[in-house]
């Protein structure tokens, strides 16, 4: 098996035998496996070992054990308990779901500390076959199909080369010790179920099944290259990034088929699931306006694009412009001078310069968002202008109304910034002093 073990991580470029790798052992048969053939194959590596205080005594026992084996072995050791119950109470997680997000946490950290280049864990090819059902009966896309990967960013699989049967029969021929997770055997949790139940009623129906899978899982990756592919280009032609914001062509997706599946693989990056997915699909048809969210992305249906922006805590409601300021750096960037030498001045065409008149200005000015009945007089047109008929001759989307600024004097909306100055605080024969604020 030492032979194997060498050859299969030569051939898959897991790691260079130069490089220090993080075990991750828990005492079990699997992992104390994985550190034989480490030790054998001379290999640097140390080991880490999460206790989650999950199982009592027998939690505290475990880490005895794999403590006093590496003091055996001379192996550079590190422990860490955690307040699992805690950290599930305050996430709202599973058990194990927050044990993997804390132990993976803690490993990156020793990667980050101790200059491990990879961290190793003991799964092999059952535990890829029962990762392959379990993604099935939760529903996946393609990506759920190819079980466990030999190696993803900066975790390995050493052990995908040999079975559970393998390495219990190498245990046994090499006596070596481990300890037993009494949760393994119980039913309560879905892999477990599949491992004990489901896997062995398969096998009685077809005894070679897993060499079975185990080739079919092989093709998913392979099929998986070629349809990542074909996934990326499309990502290449129909993702714009504009302000921060994520476009894409309604028009060109309607092009892309089967829709649904592209949809899938290019909105899940953004957070949404199947669920919302299908209703964001449904939505394509319908008048511009909707909106979706996913915990980190909102994504909004416009005339023309689906946008996409991250989700931001809400903004302060207003900020005051003091007649003595010079710039403000937040929420945007505006330089102001006041201008008492009229003579020399130059009125610039440019939507992003305001000329004041600077005695009609009442200080603080206010800087925020647009409000419901808000109107203005817009500067060049006749009377006055709701606020939402402006943005909608400007053909402005959800997110352009929302990220646009309103300049007010007291209750008067003095400019939409960038955009047109109000018609009564024009510069005129009159003026003896101009207020300029630019838009950086």
């Amino acid at each position: 098996m030492v032979n194997r073990f060498q050859q299969f991580i030569k051939e898959n470029n897991l790691f260079d035998k130069e490089q220090t790798i993080l075990l991750a052992v828990s005492g079990g048969i699997d992992s104390m496996i994985l550190c034989d053939l480490f030790l054998k194959s001379n290999f640097k590596f140390a080991i880490a070992h999460c206790n989650f205080h999950l199982r009592g005594e027998e939690s505290n026992r475990d880490e005895r054990f794999v403590r006093e084996y590496a003091k055996r072995n001379n192996i550079k050791i590190h422990v860490k308990e955690f307040d699992t119950y805690s950290y599930m109470k305050e996430k709202g997680k599973s058990m194990q779901v927050s044990a993997r997000e804390m132990r993976y946490k803690w490993f990156n950290e020793l990667l980050k500390e101790e200059g491990y280049s990879y961290i190793a864990t003991g799964h092999h090819i059952d535990d890829s076959i029962e990762t392959f059902f379990m993604n099935i009966l939760r529903g996946t896309g393609i990506a759920g199909l190819h079980g466990i990967l030999q190696k993803v960013n900066l975790v390995i699989h050493p052990l995908l080369f040999t079975n559970r049967a393998e390495i219990v029969s190498y245990q046994k021929s090499n006596n070596l010790e481990f300890v037993e997770d009494s949760s393994n055997a119980t039913t309560k949790y879905t892999r477990n179920k599949i491992r004990h139940e489901l896997i062995p009623l398969v096998k009685e129906i077809a005894p070679n099944f897993d060499k079975i899978v185990s080739k079919e899982i092989e093709r998913f990756r392979e099929t998986e290259v070629v349809f990542r592919s074909v996934i990326n280009d499309a990502k290449t032609e129909l993702l714009e990034i504009e302000n921060q914001t994520v476009k894409i062509s309604i028009e060109k997706l309607k092009s892309y088929v089967p829709q649904k599946i592209f949809m899938y693989e290019i909105l899940s990056d953004f957070g949404f699931n199947e669920t919302t997915i299908n209703s964001i699909e449904d939505a394509l048809l319908e008048t511009s306006g909707k909106q979706f969210f996913s915990e980190t992305h909102r994504l909004v249906k416009d005339r023309d694009f689906l946008l996409i922006v991250k989700n931001k805590p809400q903004n302060i409601n207003q900020y005051l412009i003091e007649e003595s300021q010079a710039s403000v750096y937040s929420p945007i960037v505006l330089h102001m001078e006041i201008l008492k030498d009229l003579q020399y001045v130059k009125i610039p065409k440019n939507k992003e310069v305001a000329m004041l008149d600077f005695d009609k200005l009442t200080f603080p000015l206010i800087l925020r968002k647009w409000k419901k009945g808000d109107s203005f007089f817009p500067y060049g047109l006749q009377g006055e202008k709701k606020i939402s008929e402006f943005y909608k001759n400007l053909k402005y989307s959800i997110l352009d109304k929302e990220n646009q600024w309103l300049l007010c004097s007291g209750n008067d909306i003095v400019w939409v910034v960038g955009q047109r100055i109000d018609d009564r605080y024009k510069l005129t024969k009159s003026t003896k002093t101009i207020y300029k604020i630019e838009l950086d």
